[in-house]
């Protein structure tokens, strides 16, 4: 194990956060996690569910202040 851990992204977030983390976690460009979401919810997917379970479950990016 890498000792990575999946969290919402405090600095690179447009509404929570999510796939900001998604794109830190895995190391691609968080504009490629956004548009792959959007591209899930045209045909009545369930990117919009998935996200919001996400946004409830991914616990937010320790502050870096600490």
């Amino acid at each position: 194990m890498n000792g990575k851990k999946l969290y919402r992204s405090r600095t690179d977030r447009k509404i929570a956060g999510v796939c900001g983390g998604l794109a830190q976690y895995s190391n691609v460009d968080p504009t490629v996690v956004r548009i792959g979401m959007i591209v899930l919810a045209l045909p009545g997917g369930p990117s919009i569910l998935i996200y919001v379970l996400l946004w409830v479950v991914m616990p937010e990016e320790p502050s870096s202040n600490n």
